[in-house]
């Protein structure tokens, strides 16, 4: 096994079933090697600085039911907000007096938030903090809209894909969503040239061995700049709510992977 996470760090790939037996079958020591590899790595690249980003929640309102989620559409219990634009810019002018240089601006699908005052606010952000990074993580999008907000200046959008396979993502989501245009707009946001980000939750109910070797090989091939991942923690409000909680292990031995690749 310790060949295999050489050949990781070296190559940046395995096989399928190479990844598969590093999930399934570390014991302490090898898992110790994995993380001390990937440490390296990180501090080969980044140094041991940490960067900061200054996320706002813009909105918790949204057009989408999936399963799992805690502000889906059809959770009754939930007290719903969004914030003006001006409640952003000042959350912006806070974060930036402290010393962040990247704001994040994060909501559900809120079908109030036109596309018009996305990018009116991502203006205005540009404008008064030229230094600073824009994120995005706002959902699906069309095209066009993509491209309206990176012109205004927008750096980065993240849009985890959340799983790789069709019939898992079925479990996870309403007809009405779609695996294949989740990934359409993850190309899109590729070629429009933001610094674009994807990722999943490790332990969503249904989650296999397989998919997440799937999810593996995807990102290997979509090569993001930014992944996004962290355990499945269920929602008292959701048709997933007595489901167990992902493992933190298997989330950890993961973003170890992922750094080596």
């Amino acid at each position: 096994m310790k060949q295999w996470i050489d050949k990781l760090r070296q190559e940046r790939t395995l096989t399928p079933e190479e990844f598969r037996q590093l999930l399934t079958g570390c014991d302490a020591e090898i898992l110790r090697y994995i993380n001390k590899q990937a440490q390296e790595v990180a501090l080969l690249h980044f140094g041991n600085k940490i960067y900061i980003r200054g996320l706002i929640e813009i909105s918790n309102c949204c057009r989408n039911n999936c399963y799992y989620c805690g502000i889906r559409k059809g959770n009754p219990n939930i007290e719903r907000y969004r914030l003006s634009r001006e409640s952003i810019l000042n959350c912006c002018k806070q974060g930036y007096e402290l010393g962040f240089r990247t704001f994040v601006l994060q909501g559900g699908e809120d079908p109030a938030l036109t596309n018009d005052q996305i990018e009116m606010t991502v203006a205005r952000i540009r404008q008064e903090y030229p230094d600073c990074a824009i994120t995005l993580s706002l959902g699906e999008k069309s095209r066009e809209a993509y491209e309206r907000f990176f012109r205004a200046g927008a750096n980065r959008y993240l849009l985890r894909h959340e799983t790789h396979n069709e019939e898992h993502y079925r479990k996870l989501h309403p007809e009405e969503m779609s695996l294949k245009h989740r990934l359409q707009c993850l190309q899109w946001l590729k070629e429009i040239g933001y610094q674009t980000g994807t990722g999943i939750m490790v332990g969503t109910p249904g989650q296999t061995l397989t998919h997440l070797v799937e999810d593996l090989l995807f990102i290997e091939q979509f090569q993001p700049q930014m992944i996004g991942i962290g355990p499945f923690i269920p929602h008292h409000d959701t048709p997933f709510g007595t489901d167990p909680a992902g493992s933190v292990g298997m989330t950890l031995k993961l973003l170890s992977l992922f750094r080596l690749m």
